[in-house]
């Protein structure tokens, strides 16, 4: 396998993370020798823990799977730019290469905000390559985020109209 299909794995478990309610981010961690150690995606909503991000979930299953918590002969592949606890989790585990695909202007801590990964402070340098597949991870995300508009104004105008039955109801109970 090379680099672009770990991408359309992930982005394929992106699309699964949607279809379940969750932010559609999934990150794939394989090593040297081309194995799959980690596939995995953002369980935040579903275990209602507030760091089930995709990157650390799979850098805790690429740990354990090596039996090392060091994964200096790993990439890691990720549908969004990883956010400044998965920059630093990426450092700690010391994964050789992370490839992302869409860039997050507004969370995002590798290219944008703080650029934790280019720190000179850092004790491992990762090299970073971006914009893999991005135009497909932007729709992926786009799509989700106008479907959850959608459903929020939705339940809007019904619990709206549910209130406005209660109070019409009460107002003919006090006549």
């Amino acid at each position: 396998m090379h680099g672009i299909d770990f991408m359309k794995l992930a982005l394929q478990n992106a699309r699964l993370a949607a279809q379940q309610g969750e932010v559609p981010v999934a990150a794939l961690i394989a090593n040297s020798s081309g194995e799959i150690l980690a596939n995995t995606q953002n369980r935040i909503e579903r275990d209602n823990n507030p760091i089930a991000h995709a990157e650390m979930l799979a850098i805790e299953k690429a740990a354990r799977q090596k039996k090392n918590w060091r994964l200096n002969d790993c990439d890691m592949f990720v549908t969004l730019e990883p956010c400044a606890m998965c920059a630093a989790a990426i450092v700690q585990a010391r994964l050789r290469r992370l490839y992302f695909a869409a860039f997050d202007t507004k969370a995002g801590a590798v290219a944008n905000g703080p650029a934790i990964i280019h720190n000179a402070k850092n004790i491992h340098a990762v090299e970073v390559y971006s914009g893999i597949k991005e135009s497909e991870a932007q729709k992926i995300l786009l799509d989700f985020f106008k479907a959850v508009r959608n459903k929020n104004r939705y339940e809007k105008v019904a619990l709206t109209k549910l209130h406005k039955n209660r109070t019409d109801i009460i107002s003919r109970q006090s006549k």
